[in-house]
């Protein structure tokens, strides 16, 4: 039986029931029966609320031994949950059993289980938290209605002999009383129309509770829109799509002659540039104001920590920064500029070119002025404006940011996620969220400058494993577990592992799976970075999840941000219920910084729902099929070529390795000569020998784009001697046409 699907509180408009739901005549008539039907078989039992729930009827188990399913999707309204719930017509009168709600109140009637053991502690195996924080809240009126016929106040069962219900408080940390009344097993039995097909309950073993609740207090526990109580299920990997294999990543090494010449390059630079300061600041006293001492205040910027900005970026400044007129999609319009001055100063000339876009995290071809998503966001606008000018712990949040939140979450097959306005921050607010003094970090040696930033601020323990490499890291958790906390040996509190889904400078894909197995096998959290992998990853767009067929809730934390697939900016966390809600509490971001604007949310939802085919086209499909295409056809030809080239063919991020310092901007001011931008990179980004230029290419490139684009990039690598595994690469081709010809 599908889940109910209840529509929002609105005038003239009704949810859609099933025709085999029970009615409210049939509800009313079944509880005045003397005879009660047959105890079905009972599959799996969890407590039904929906948000507009005024009182629910919980069965309390009271023994020892937990129900046989325990449901993931702790606190989630009962149509979100795998099994329906007894629905009843809004603004109608609910049984005589409920009493009398309060007026113009929606009334749901919500059956379920609580599994209490007769060791008087709870467990979290099957849980309705929003009963838990009311009655921990000391705010549940739990009083018998009068019209109960089976119980009467002089019947009713002494405290002493009620379960002992307890539920920590996160005040006080102790365990508080719940003020609860249970009343006799025959109070209602469950029919099987209720609780499912094949229902059953042990009467020896359960008795009722009735509880009122109100709809602000599920509402504030779920963080669900009142528009969301029928979500369609969570994602899952489909079996029948054959996953992929862990790929075998080998970063190919340069030549000696290359890394010998780079590092001469780097020695001279340095020098030279010592040389220039150490006459400058005797002979030009006016260039060298800003690092001496005026008036008895000292520089702000000292000569040494600006060495590298005055004596080396400076000189290729020209190559960064660029500034554009247009929407960076498949082309983009460039700003001329010149310096008169050698780079420290730039004027616009008032020139434009049109420049073909290999720059871009636009991977799904998103970044456009026209379209369905622009359409979405000018109606959006229309409606909402442009910003809630608060943040989200005030008077920030809007009925559209819980709908793309749950949107989000149902995208990642996670249950619950929560979004920030900034993608950095997304990472740097929330480790220091999660861990604190007395955990411990282990982190891949590349990863992102957020998370190594966001690990230094939490006052956690940080180790380094060498990059994507599994063995690495089972040997520092073997020997992190082993030895414990610095000086006291202590076990640590908790252990975060820290990886990118795919590595935006190196372009290599997580080894998930092989991760994955050493969680089970050693039991840390694992927190998985997705910024560059959703969206442009896997047959679906869900990631590196989807790329594996791994269930994402072996992943505890899934970060992402909507700055690359889907056109938009910020970030989102994912994650289990509890772990969401303790970080809407904690991370400063969800607290202090600004809510998502509305455009931005717009184009996040209209984007991800044509990923998902919802729009009811497949143009989202063919998106990704045609950015994999793109990927492969790219670093497989630049390979062929005789480049050194890393990364996976499924990345959509292809670097090619330049090494050589004066190679960085001599290949980005040849590229911009023949109409093509791209992105060089040089240290501090990367390390001293690997320079290099990242290549992103996108879904809305044509084959004749990626064509034109292989042709200047080998007439450039021909002039910059950049073909260094040239040789190599005609044997291979060679080899390959020797084999076709055998055949």
């Amino acid at each position: 039986m599908p889940p109910l699907s209840i529509a929002p509180n609105q005038q003239n408009q009704q949810p859609s029931i099933p025709s085999s739901a029970l009615s409210t005549q049939k509800l009313r008539s079944l509880l005045s029966s003397p005879s009660r039907p047959s105890p079905p078989q009972l599959s799996k039992p969890d407590v039904l609320i929906r948000p507009s729930t005024p009182e629910a009827l919980v069965y309390i188990d009271t023994s020892d031994t937990p129900p046989p399913y325990s449901p993931r999707r702790e606190g989630l309204p009962a149509s979100s949950l795998d099994q329906p719930a007894l629905d009843i017509q809004p603004n109608s009168s609910p049984p005589s059993l409920l009493g009398s709600p309060s007026p113009n109140t929606n009334s749901t009637l919500g059956l379920g289980l609580l599994h209490v053991p007769k060791t008087g502690r709870w467990k979290r195996t099957s849980t309705q938290q929003v009963l838990l924080e009311k009655f921990a809240a000391g705010t549940g009126n739990t009083a018998i209605p009068p019209t109960t016929p089976a119980t009467s106040p002089s019947r009713r069962p002494r405290a002493s002999s009620l379960p002992s219900l307890f539920w920590p408080s996160k005040l006080s940390k102790k365990a508080v009383p719940l003020p609860a009344v249970v009343t006799s097993s025959d109070y209602l039995p469950p029919p099987a129309a209720v609780m499912g097909k094949g229902a059953h309950l042990d009467n020896s073993k359960y008795t009722l509770l009735s509880v009122p609740l109100s709809s602000a207090d599920v509402l504030v526990s779920t963080g669900l829109a009142p528009s969301l109580y029928s979500p369609p299920p969570l994602y899952k990997p489909d079996p029948s799509q054959p996953p992929h294999k862990v790929p075998e990543q080998e970063l190919e090494q340069a030549p000696t002659w290359a890394l010998v010449t780079t590092y001469m390059s780097y020695f001279v630079l340095i020098v030279y540039g010592h040389i220039r300061d150490f006459f400058g600041v005797r002979f030009r006293a006016a260039a060298y104001k800003p690092l001496r001492t005026q008036n008895g205040y000292a520089p702000i910027n000292s000569g040494f920590d600006t060495f590298y900005h005055r004596r080396l970026y400076v000189r290729i400044r020209d190559c960064f920064n660029r500034p554009i007129t247009n929407v960076p999609g498949r082309t983009l319009t460039l700003l001329e500029r010149e310096s008169p001055d050698h780079n420290k100063t730039f004027n616009l000339t008032g020139h434009t070119r049109e420049l073909l876009n290999l720059s871009s995290y636009n991977y799904l071809g998103f970044a456009q002025s026209q379209g369905p998503c622009a359409n979405a966001v000018e109606v959006a606008v229309q409606r909402w404006g442009i910003s809630v000018n608060s943040s989200r712990a005030e008077v920030g949040t809007l009925d559209l940011h819980h709908e793309v939140e749950h949107l989000v979450a149902r995208f990642v097959g996670q249950e619950a996620a929560l979004l920030l306005s900034m993608g950095f921050a997304t990472n740097s607010t929330t480790l220091p969220a999660l861990v604190s003094r007395g955990c411990l970090i282990i982190s891949d040696e590349l990863n992102h400058s957020s998370l190594v930033y966001g690990s230094r601020i939490s006052g956690a323990s940080i180790k380094v494993f060498k990059h994507n490499d599994p063995k690495s890291l089972e040997t520092v958790l073997r020997e992190s577990i082993a030895q414990g906390q610095p000086r006291t040996h202590r076990p640590w509190k908790k252990i975060l592992v820290v990886v990118e889904g795919l590595y935006s400078m190196e372009g290599t894909i997580c080894r998930l799976p092989e991760i994955i197995d050493l969680k089970r096998k050693y039991g840390f959290y694992l927190y998985l970075d997705e910024a560059h992998s959703i969206g442009a990853v896997g047959p679906n767009g869900r990631g590196i999840c989807d790329y594996y067929g791994v269930d994402p809730t072996e992943v505890d934390i899934l970060m992402g941000t909507f700055t690359k697939s889907f056109g938009a900016a910020g970030g989102y966390i994912s994650g289990s219920r509890a772990v969401i809600n303790h970080i809407k509490l904690i991370c400063h971001s969800a607290i202090y910084a600004e809510s998502i604007s509305v455009p931005v949310l717009e184009q996040i939802c209209t984007s991800m729902k044509i990923i998902m085919g919802e729009d009811g086209t497949d143009d989202g499909r063919r998106r990704i099929q045609s950015l994999a295409s793109n990927a492969q056809y790219f670093s497989t030809e630049l390979k062929k070529l005789g480049f050194i080239v890393y990364g996976d063919t499924a990345s959509p991020v292809i670097p090619l390795m330049l090494f050589h310092p004066a190679k960085i901007p001599a290949f980005s001011r040849e590229m911009l000569e023949r109409g093509i931008a791209v992105v060089v990179v040089g240290y501090p980004a990367t390390s001293i020998i690997a320079s290099r230029v990242r290549f992103c290419v996108s879904a809305a490139h044509t084959r004749e784009d990626i064509d034109n684009v292989l042709k200047a990039v080998a007439d450039v690598g021909d002039r910059l001697m950049l073909r260094v595994n040239r040789n190599k690469a005609m044997k291979a081709s060679s080899q390959s046409a020797e084999d076709k010809r055998s055949i």
